[in-house]
């Protein structure tokens, strides 16, 4: 886990070998877990708190900040999922790779005043580094892109569904998951938890 220099929430960021490997279904997965409150033992219920998320799109020309509630909350959109999950303020960020240095912080400010942030997206994690960086992998049969091998490398969690045919580095820590439907998160979840405290 990486320790902030700045006062900022925790951070969380969910990145994957390629699009639609199942980073919302994580990122709604760690939100419905980290917003309940605690109970005994530890390994049940969350760390309680309000969490924000912020969906990052890589975009050709353009950077805004999308904040409004009727454009995230339409159904199909991943950010009506990480709403409808219990983030108590969600972003989407939509920004060339090369601005987001500039667009990133401002988001990061508007969701201060929670205890955590979900980031889902690549490229906002390699600007970020958050505390804790979770990597998806899926089915893949060629190489990965440079975003992806950059995140894979700085992961300290590495969720699958089936076996990854790459080489995982050997400071994360691996969970066999299942996406749909969504099962075999407890034990990652119990781990989070435990490098967040």
């Amino acid at each position: 886990m990486r320790k902030s220099l700045n006062k900022r929430p925790l951070i969380i960021g969910v990145g994957g070998s390629h699009s639609g490997v199942g980073k919302t279904t994580v990122a709604e997965a760690l939100l419905k877990h980290l917003t309940n409150p605690p109970s005994p033992p530890f390994t049940k219920g969350g760390m309680g708190g309000l969490w924000g998320a912020i969906k990052y799109t890589k975009t050709v020309i353009y950077t805004s900040i999308i904040d409004d509630p009727e454009t995230l909350s339409q159904e199909s959109k991943d950010t009506a999922r990480l709403i409808n999950a219990g983030a108590e303020k969600t972003l989407w960020v939509q920004s060339p790779p090369e601005e987001l240095k500039e667009v990133l912080p401002i988001a990061v400010d508007r969701l201060s005043n929670l205890r955590g942030i979900i980031v889902e997206g690549n490229s906002a994690i390699e600007f970020l580094k958050p505390d804790i960086v979770i990597f998806v992998s899926g089915r893949h049969g060629g190489a990965l892109k440079k975003s992806a091998v950059r995140v894979l490398e700085m992961a300290d969690i590495i969720l699958f569904q089936y076996e990854p045919s790459m080489k995982l580095p050997a400071k994360a820590k691996s969970f066999k998951v299942v996406f749909e439907p969504a099962s075999g998160f407890d034990e990652c979840l119990n781990y989070i938890q435990k490098l967040l405290k």
